[in-house]
This record gives C-alpha cells, sequence and structure tokens, in this order.
C-alpha cells in the first residue's frame, strides 16, 4: 500500500512552495517540511518537490534560440560601422561556441540535451513574487526556478559570450584594424560592454514576459528595421537591391528573422497549415518596393508645388 505524507499534513501555503522527498522506502516516501524546493525540481499538484525530467519542446527552444541571437545582432549592428567581416565572423563563433559550451555544462553535464520543467504560466518565471506570509508578518521564503533551465541558462550563456569576447575580439581587431582610430578600433567591444549588462537586466527582470512576446517582438521590430534600412539606403526597387551585395545580405538576414518570428508564432503544430504561412516572408519587402516610389518625399513636393 502507497503511504502519502500528503493524505497526513496540511497543504502547503503558497504557489510554489514544496515538501522534499527526504527518503523512499519502497512505496513509502518521507516529506520535510513546506519551503523552497532544490534547483531543478518544482511542485507537483500535491505540492511535493519532484524533479524535473522533461525536455524543453520546440517553443522553449524558439525562445533560448530568440535569447541567443540577441548578442549576436548586436555584435553585428555596431560591427557594421566598421565594415569588417572577419569581426561579424568571430562574433558568429563566438556566439557559436559560448551555445555550445552552455548546453555542454547544464544538466546532464557533457550532452547537448537538458532537462527541464515545463512552463504552465506566467508566474512560473516570478516565483519571488508568491512567497507565502501566513500570519502577515513572517515570509515564507520559496523562490526557486520553476522554469529551470529557461531562466538562468541565459545568463551562463551571456557570461560566456562576454568571456569569450574579452578573449579573442581584442587580438583580432588590433591585428586587423591598424588603420582605424583607437576609439574607432575598439567600438564593437565597448558597445558590448553596454548591451550586455542590459540584455542580463532585461532576462531578469522581464524573462517571462519575453518568453511569451518574443515572436511578436521579432516580426515587428525586423520589419521596421528592414523598412528603416531601406530608406536609408534610398532603395526603391529591385535594381537598387541588386547594385550591392550587402543590401541583399540584410534583406536575406531579414527574411530569416520574418520566418523565425511566423514558425515562433505557429509553432508548426500542424505542418499542412503552418509551413504555407511561410510564403508570407518575403511580401512585407516586395510591399514596400511596390509602393517606395509613390511614397518619395520629394516626388510628394514636387506633386504639392505643381498644384499650387
Amino acid at each position: 500500500m502507497f503511504l502519502s505524507a500528503v493524505d497526513i499534513q496540511p497543504a502547503c501555503l503558497g504557489l510554489y512552495c514544496g515538501r522534499t522527498v527526504l527518503s523512499v522506502n519502497g512505496s513509502v516516501e518521507t516529506y520535510g517540511d513546506c519551503g523552497v524546493c532544490p534547483r531543478g525540481q518544482r511542485t507537483d499538484d500535491n505540492k511535493i518537490c519532484r524533479e524535473c525530467m522533461g525536455s524543453p519542446d520546440r517553443y522553449d527552444w524558439l525562445y533560448l534560440g530568440f535569447m541567443a541571437m540577441l548578442p549576436l545582432v548586436l555584435h553585428w549592428f555596431f560591427i557594421e560601422c566598421s565594415s569588417a567581416l572577419l569581426q561579424h565572423i568571430t562574433a558568429l563563433f563566438e556566439c557559436s561556441v559560448a551555445a555550445i559550451v552552455t548546453l555542454l555544462v547544464s544538466d546532464p553535464v557533457g550532452s547537448l540535451h537538458i532537462r527541464s520543467c515545463k512552463v504552465k504560466k506566467l508566474s512560473d518565471w516570478y516565483t519571488m513574487l508568491y512567497n507565502p506570509s501566513p500570519d502577515y508578518i513572517t515570509t515564507v521564503h520559496c523562490t526557486h526556478e520553476a522554469v529551470y533551465p529557461l531562466y538562468t541558462i541565459v545568463f551562463i550563456y551571456y557570461a560566456f559570450c562576454l568571456v569569450l569576447m574579452m578573449l579573442l575580439r581584442p587580438l583580432l581587431v588590433k591585428k586587423i584594424a591598424c588603420g582605424l582610430g583607437k576609439s574607432d578600433r575598439f567600438k564593437s567591444i565597448y558597445a558590448a560592454l553596454y548591451f550586455f549588462p542590459i540584455l542580463t537586466v532585461l532576462q531578469a527582470v522581464g524573462g517571462g514576459l519575453l518568453y511569451y512576446a518574443f515572436p511578436y517582438i521579432i516580426l515587428v521590430l525586423s520589419l521596421v528595421t528592414l523598412a528603416v534600412y531601406m530608406s536609408a539606403s534610398e532603395v526603391e526597387s529591385f535594381k537598387d537591391l541588386l547594385v550591392r551585395k550587402k543590401r541583399l545580405v540584410v534583406l536575406f538576414s531579414h527574411w530569416l528573422l520574418h520566418a523565425y518570428g511566423i514558425i515562433s508564432i505557429s509553432k508548426l503544430d500542424k505542418l499542412e497549415q503552418d509551413l504555407p504561412l511561410l510564403a508570407l516572408v518575403p511580401a512585407p519587402a516586395l510591399f514596400y518596393l511596390l509602393t517606395a516610389k509613390y511614397t518619395e518625399p520629394s516626388r510628394i513636393l514636387s506633386e504639392g508645388g505643381n498644384g499650387h
């Protein structure tokens, strides 16, 4: 007969407080007092801390991919000022190695697979806000990573990115950018020293919000930045796109982001319905090119002048 301490002990207060399993004797489990679950565990329906043995689903991986892309895109944005192809490749190498190392040091160590807890709701990301106060005086602290390891793995990844950048980039920049001034030469590195703390705070405060909103953030930002780039580059026709290879690279990069956003929203749960949505990827660029000549400021001003 299975004996459970839950049947004879009152349930734990709060959403995330639970009892740890102290010992298992056959079918009998002995539980401790209500409190915080150890790292890598979260409470089940009976308020018992259970080890997370699941794997991230497709949406979880897409979220981690988004968080991994952020520093890479920012690296490329600030490197763009110096137009150094080798620096772009180095930034990609740094982020790729950081991602692989992060997965290898995560549980289970030495494997590219990770075990995780299932994300059930937004509050799972902010367990520190749900510590109960039974007598309104004493607070029972039950803060733990209920979304293990989606919250902390991002910090580990950023730390490895920063370390690799500080080890590799200064040597590379010093070697290939001798003709530039000192400030221009290390501009991308200085920028990273600013945006990494910003990304860290963003993950710490808004990780849960980003988890649910990142597909829409990708779509909106990629559309806006593509429109701004094409406008700043004075691209008004297909011929203008073909003048410089760099413009095609930027266009295809934005198309990849469009596709990533669409896949993240649909999750590709039903391939026969979701895959056709990828046909919408070129639509914003085509719409821009077809309507750019009608919204060109000089044309509008000249027509306005002729009207008067």
